[in-house]
């Protein structure tokens, strides 16, 4: 599994300790030296690499199941077809997408949030992707008690 923009590796850490080898990927090499240290004290065994997450291809890897949880809502319209392709470069056709993002449903939403209609936008079967299912959710933050609203949707690579 591929856990693109893995920040402190949390959700790599817990997929890693069900048994999955996992490759958690982020620009920012702080959140990566945390990430490896958390593999030192929980003895779990997890990859973490510097990647631009325009540029996964350059992983030279493909994934059955690829992971974003926080960073499809970070980039802009413009810059959301590029994250697209480059998802597209590693995630094996009949795999999956699972991508975790501020919606814009509800109070108190995150930064950024994203519509329905823009996540269907993004992922088009023209593009190779299914949108198999977009459901309402919640994202921890530091800010939100309860978490903020977000969509958690599942796509395919066809």
């Amino acid at each position: 599994m591929l856990d693109a923009g893995c920040g402190t590796g949390e959700n790599a850490l817990h997929v890693a300790s069900l048994g999955l080898s996992v490759l958690g990927v982020d620009v920012a090499e702080t959140a990566l030296a945390i990430a490896r240290e958390k593999v030192d004290d929980r003895g779990i065994e997890v990859e973490f690499a510097a990647a631009d997450a325009f540029q996964l291809e350059r992983l030279g890897r493909r994934f059955e199941t690829v992971l974003d949880c926080g960073l499809f809502h970070t980039f802009d319209r413009d810059e959301r077809r590029g994250y697209v392709a480059s998802l597209a470069s590693v995630t094996e056709h009949d795999g999956t997408l699972y991508v975790l993002c501020f919606s814009d449903g509800g109070p108190d939403t995150g930064p950024h949030p994203i519509s329905q209609e823009e996540l269907r936008a993004a992922f088009t079967p023209g593009d190779g992707w299914n949108v198999v299912a977009i459901e309402p959710d919640r994202i921890q933050t530091r800010y939100h008690d309860d978490g903020a609203p977000a969509w958690l949707a599942t796509i395919k690579r066809i």
